[in-house]
């Protein structure tokens, strides 16, 4: 059976963004597995999302939305509980934007930190069926605040090592999910590394932002990187405007990346970047020499960058037409 689906598990959430006096705000969907997920779809590439929304308000809308990309969302839990995650994002002058907390839950605790892992074993078959057609399992360590969906995550990810789904995780480091879950808070920032540490373990694919990769290995060197773990997995690292480094397939390289002065918000662009570079690898496969993988990688910050070009990370996330339009007649 080909492998033609990505699996994106983790946290949907709303990002209530600030203007830039942050004096008001509007609500986006949210969330860097909902993203990748959704990124993907406009992408063509089908696309799956396990995780876990509130029957609130934001939670029907979200569902929504998938149904409207047709992101396959057999998998999503509903909690009638807690409620769907607010996070508050601030903005600067530059459109760089900052976590800054999360509206208050009554109960204290969100739905996406609840992820179930009894409702997964519950359609188990189902779920062996979805991996056997999945080439790729997307995720980050937000997951890892809450020691119930860290649960979870640790069982799919055997469900998939045993069907040969590859693993790619975003680093994607936000110390507010952990400063705020019940479980996490009180946790050393060395425990809290260790734990990040063991799970990128899993890793066939590694992204990173640059200061992620100072603050987890001093050090901005892919393949140092790569070197650190015993499967030594492909990395990538973004740094904003500036050059992305990579070691892919064992080629080694960096890629300027394409830049605009109408940035309006960088909300998701890492994460419509990685969904970028996943549709290049299951459309055109592994690249076979430098040229082809830096062609990747520029496919991919280009992604990232038409999604900076208006407010929210899933709205403006880019199909191919519109990357077409902005290469001119080059194709890659």
């Amino acid at each position: 059976m080909e492998k033609t689906k990505v699996v994106c598990v983790g946290e949907a959430l709303i990002d209530r963004i600030g203007d830039q006096t942050n004096q008001d705000f509007t609500d986006f969907f949210g969330g860097a597995p909902a993203n990748v997920a959704c990124a993907l779809r406009k992408l063509q590439i089908k696309s799956a999302f396990i995780g876990r929304l509130g029957s609130d308000e934001f939670g029907k809308k979200f569902i929504q939305l998938f149904k409207k990309l047709e992101v396959d969302i057999n998998f999503l839990q509903i909690d009638n509980d807690l409620p769907t995650r607010i996070v508050k994002v601030n903005r600067n002058n530059y459109g760089d934007r900052y976590f800054s907390g999360f509206e208050t839950s009554i109960k204290g605790f969100f739905a996406d930190e609840a992820i179930n892992k009894d409702l997964l074993l519950k359609n188990f078959d189902s779920l062996e069926k979805l991996f056997l057609e999945t080439k790729y399992l997307v995720t980050g360590t937000n997951i890892l605040s809450s020691s119930i969906s860290a649960e979870s995550i640790n069982f799919i990810f055997t469900v998939a090592k045993k069907l040969g789904v590859n693993i790619i995780i975003d680093l994607n480091w936000r110390e507010v999910f952990w400063n705020y879950s019940t479980f996490s808070s009180q946790m050393c920032k060395n425990n809290r590394f260790n734990l990040v540490l063991e799970f990128l373990k899993y890793a066939h694919i590694l992204k990173l932002a640059k200061e992620e990769a100072i603050l987890f290995f001093d050090n901005v060197n892919p393949f140092e990187i790569s070197k650190k773990f015993l499967n030594r997995p492909d990395v990538i690292i973004t740094d904003g405007a500036n050059p992305i480094s990579w070691f892919i397939n064992g080629f080694q390289g960096k890629t300027t990346v394409s830049n605009s002065y109408k940035i309006v918000d960088t909300t998701g662009a890492g994460d419509a970047f990685l969904a970028g570079l996943i549709s290049k690898l299951i459309s055109s496969n592994y690249p076979k020499n430098e040229l082809e993988t830096c062609n990747y990688v520029r496919f991919a910050s280009i992604c990232g960058l038409l999604t900076c070009l208006g407010e929210g990370a899933i709205d403006q996330q880019p199909d191919y037409s519109k990357v077409r339009e902005f290469l001119g007649s080059q194709i890659l």
